[in-house]
């Protein structure tokens, strides 16, 4: 006889609620998540990347609270990009036009042979209070390691309401402060919706 499994996902989760926006975690911390811009250095002037090194160290010596920079990399299959630009090369009546989109697949293709593709998205996570260091469950970064799987934490008998009213009075002024930071390098930020 197997023994019934009565967990859930959410019971493997710090995340007690997302609500407004933010995310508030079984520990009483309220967080909030900032999608962000990339910028291609590389292709920037040696003199345009002083400045983001500079803007970018200023923003570091700027900010008095923890924050995490989380980049998510995923391998994207295009094949279908390419089976759909192979379509339109057929339908191309014009021989120089074909031509160019048989180039353009052929270069896709040696592309996708040697380098992989990839969809990367960048985030800032800032969380409301300090916790005291060293204590299990200190970091306010924590729930993310229990996403990954290294921890585990039930939930507590929190007021989401109460612990969320106060988080946001903390963390308002530490999204502004650091949206003002990121647009000053050029990276555009956007708090993605509750949904």
């Amino acid at each position: 006889m197997t023994a019934q499994i009565n967990a859930t996902t959410q019971d493997h989760l710090d995340i007690l609620d997302i609500k407004d926006n933010l995310v508030i975690l079984k520990n009483g911390t309220v967080c909030a998540v900032i999608r962000t811009t990339a910028v291609n250095f590389d292709l920037l002037s040696e003199i345009e990347q002083d400045a983001i090194i500079a803007a970018f160290s200023m923003l570091l010596n700027s900010i008095t609270f923890p924050m995490q920079i989380v980049i998510r990399s995923r391998k994207l299959d295009i094949s279908k990009y390419v089976e759909k630009v192979r379509r339109i090369e057929n339908k191309v009546e014009d021989p120089l036009l074909k031509i160019q989109a048989e180039s353009y697949r052929k270069f896709i293709q040696e592309v996708i042979k040697k380098n992989d593709v990839l969809d990367k998205k960048f985030y800032v996570v800032i969380p409301s209070g300090r916790s005291p260091i060293g204590e299990e469950g200190s970091s306010p970064f924590d729930w993310f390691l229990k996403l990954l799987g290294t921890q585990n934490k039930r939930a507590t008998n929190l007021n989401a309401n109460r612990v969320l009213k106060n988080g946001k009075v903390e963390l308002l002024p530490k999204i502004d402060h650091v949206v003002k930071e990121f647009n000053r390098i050029g990276i555009k930020t956007k708090q993605p919706a509750t949904q």
